[in-house]
């Protein structure tokens, strides 16, 4: 049985957060860095990365909906010389590693005073654009910003192989928040319900599209962990997600309206906003994988002072533990696990991603599953040269080895390939196609190579 996890960790760009670690880098450096934090992800044996491309009305590829993001070369609308959304895709896929493409559906600047290029949306589309505290926003109850977000996303769902799509937290801007006031009210003359109705029929606009391009492109969400205050119960937040942000994100899992949801549990396992409680919670809420955004980034921080690594081993055993449906987590972020914050990365190669896993299947979409390659094995130097013929509709190949009695996952390789070389002198080899749903053949086994 080949195991099953969704491991990924969030890839920022606003603000250069995880990538690139500053603007106006050479496309050389910036590729460069690219390629390092996927192989830090290969090492560890994790399997996607959630890349942001779209963080304020721009963007981290080619388009001709919206500028380049001045994230990459300084300056909105400059060229960085190549198109990185292709290259990740081009460079995870190598490495068996899925890519979720990350959109910020409606925040048009994320500071007002920054530079834009002439054809950002608050040049062309002034109208549709707010001002709240200091952000510029694209306002949701205006169905022109919902089909704007919806066109940018279809976009690169149709021209880019990419394995998902993911919204994050921000429908609506958060508020100041004082004994459950919240200030400044976002100046849009909507009620929060009003406001609810508008996100909740953009969400499901979201799935229905994607799903009409590309099925098997999963469709993830990461709201804010708390539906809202005292739920679980014992819970603490001042943050309202469902009146303040308009974000009902319980009806969205509800009702299969994503693939998967990651909400944002950043809290430790013992408190008023308990991780294991709130886990608990979330995965009753619907039938869809709930793999929650875990905080790696606060291990030894000013956010969470004394925060051992340990909490977060701890996080990734319990998400494999409670409840149901397929396990799963998302890292926030990709440089804490770049820095090896604590010890973070060595800690769980050592103890919790020792064999890689494949991506859960989906099925909720499909169930079919790919037919069975067919494999030859012989003596290669100290090990032992495998082959397989290709199958169509297969994305991955999951090849396992037997040494003794014990089955292990060696590696995940792409579709594209059909050879692989083992080490020593396994006991049987085995593999299996994987389609783009996740649903595996049934394995090609050959016995030892003598």
């Amino acid at each position: 049985m080949v195991a099953r996890e969704f491991r990924g960790a969030w890839v920022a760009c606003v603000y250069n957060i995880d990538w690139p670690s500053s603007k106006g880098l050479s496309g050389s450096a910036q590729r460069g860095q690219l390629i390092a934090i996927l192989d830090r992800m290969a090492s560890l044996n994790m399997n996607a990365v959630i890349f942001q491309v779209r963080p304020h009305g721009d963007a981290v590829y080619r388009s001709s909906i919206e500028p380049w993001s001045p994230w990459l070369t300084g300056t909105m609308g400059k060229s960085p010389g190549y198109d990185p959304l292709e290259f990740c895709i081009a460079e995870a896929h190598k490495r068996g590693i899925e890519v979720h493409a990350w959109f910020n559906p409606f925040r048009a600047l994320s500071n007002a005073s920054m530079p834009v290029s002439s054809n950002h949306i608050t040049k062309t589309h002034p109208s549709l654009i707010r001002r709240f505290k200091n952000y510029k926003w694209m306002d949701p109850s205006v169905s022109t910003s919902r089909q704007r977000a919806l066109s940018v996303m279809l976009d690169v769902v149709r021209r880019y192989d990419v394995d998902g799509l993911h919204i994050d937290d921000y429908f609506y801007p958060y508020p100041d928040v004082k004994n459950g006031v919240a200030t400044p009210t976002f100046p849009d003359g909507k009620s929060p319900s009003q406001r609810r109705s508008a996100v909740d029929g953009f969400v499901k606009d979201m799935y229905q599209g994607v799903k009409k391009a590309k099925p098997w492109v999963r469709v993830g969400i990461s709201p804010f962990g708390i539906w809202r205050p005292g739920v679980p119960q014992g819970t603490e937040a001042g943050i309202d997600a469902c009146e303040h942000l308009a974000a009902d994100s319980r009806k969205w899992l509800k009702n299969g309206w994503c693939d998967y949801m990651s909400p944002q549990l950043y809290w430790r396992i013992k408190g008023p906003q308990s991780y294991t409680s709130l886990l608990t919670w979330w995965r009753r809420q619907g039938s869809r994988p709930v793999w929650p955004g875990i905080a790696t980034s606060r291990i030894k921080s000013t956010d969470d002072p004394g925060r051992p690594a340990s909490e977060i081993v701890n996080q990734v055993e319990y998400s494999r533990t409670i409840g149901r449906n397929y396990a799963g987590h998302v890292h926030w972020s990709a440089k804490a696990l770049m820095t090896s914050r604590g010890g973070i990365s060595a800690t769980l190669q050592k103890s919790k991603y020792q064999e890689p896993a494949l991506v859960p299947p989906m099925p909720w979409l499909s169930k079919k599953a790919p037919g069975t390659p067919g494999i030859s094995a012989a003596k290669s130097g100290s090990g032992v040269g495998l082959r397989w013929s290709r199958v169509a509709g297969a994305a991955k190949y999951a090849v396992q080895a037997r040494y003794g009695k014990r089955w292990t996952l060696v590696k995940v390789v792409p579709g594209n390939l059909g050879s692989l070389t083992l080490s020593g002198a396994p006991d049987a080899i085995a593999v299996s196609a994987v389609d783009r749903y996740g649903n595996t053949s049934a394995p090609a086994v050959v016995g030892r190579v003598r």
